[in-house]
């Protein structure tokens, strides 16, 4: 797919791959996905990891049907399911020998130079001490004049902020078509974007009960990841083994072809 080197993996997961519909955990695939990340980390990757499914797991544990609408409600589901969430996570990559730092962030917390120096600074130690960062937006406090917005948002912002060289986007969906393939049988995939910016492709909202975005959010979430430089593939996450064949360069899902700049506020580099 023409990916340089990877040193510095983001990968986002989404609340479809985490959880059942019932929006109890799915912990088959968690441990597959913790277990891939592990052997990545092993081969010397640095990971990070956007882990959707707070709110899900969090009506789940409570037993709701569906996820709240009333923001209170909202905020109580992700404050119940992150511990959950973070439960597993330490669990899981404790049995391959890693530990892991939580990262709860809002939009301030990445507009701000002090605050965004700082939350750089965390990234940075967690990943010199060899943990595995866990990001979610801090929801259980969150109202929407500090929201990022969605995890696939989040995810791109992580990735410019760590300075990372690919961004995994993992879904309940094979990669970009150009129109969709639920609706249209004869919708043609599509492997490779290099000019975000043209891209014309008929695109739908949420995949499903538990999830926040669709495919716009993923392109846009593409559209920033690119402009710092971050290559970005978008695939399916319920084969989480697929990362083993993306870093080996197989086509694999939708590359998003990043531009050839970084920004200033890239870790790495300056």
């Amino acid at each position: 797919m023409g990916l340089k080197k990877v040193k510095r993996l983001v990968v986002k997961v989404g609340s479809s791959t985490l959880t059942y519909e019932s929006g109890k955990l799915n912990h088959r695939n968690m441990e597959r996905i913790v277990r891939v990340l592990s052997d990545i980390m092993n081969s010397g990757i640095e990971v990070v990891l956007v882990s959707s499914g707070a709110q899900a797991a969090g009506f789940g544990r409570l037993g709701l049907r569906e996820k709240p609408k009333e923001l209170r409600l909202k905020q109580a589901t992700a404050s119940v399911g992150q511990g959950a969430l973070m439960y597993i996570y330490e669990k899981y990559f404790g049995e391959y020998g890693y530990p892991v730092g939580q990262i709860l962030l809002n939009r301030s917390d990445v507009e701000e130079q002090c605050r965004r120096q700082n939350l750089q600074n965390t990234f940075e130690a967690l990943i010199e001490f060899g943990a595995v960062p866990i990001v979610n937006e801090n929801d259980s406090v969150a109202v929407e004049e500090i929201l990022i917005g969605d995890n696939d948002t989040l995810s791109a912002t992580v990735a410019c902020l760590v300075g990372a060289d690919l961004l995994v986007i993992l879904s309940d969906i094979d990669g970009l078509y150009d129109s969709d393939p639920r609706l249209n049988p004869q919708a043609r995939f599509i492997d490779r974007v290099e000019d975000i910016d043209s891209l014309e492709a008929s695109i739908s909202g949420a995949g499903s009960n538990r999830g926040t975005g669709g495919m716009i959010t993923k392109i846009q979430a593409a559209r920033m990841a690119v402009s710092c430089g971050v290559d970005t593939i978008v695939t399916r996450g319920d084969t989480p083994e697929l990362l083993y064949d993306i870093l080996e360069g197989k086509p694999v899902g939708t590359l998003f072809v990043a531009k050839n700049c970084r920004t200033g506020n890239d870790v790495k580099n300056g």
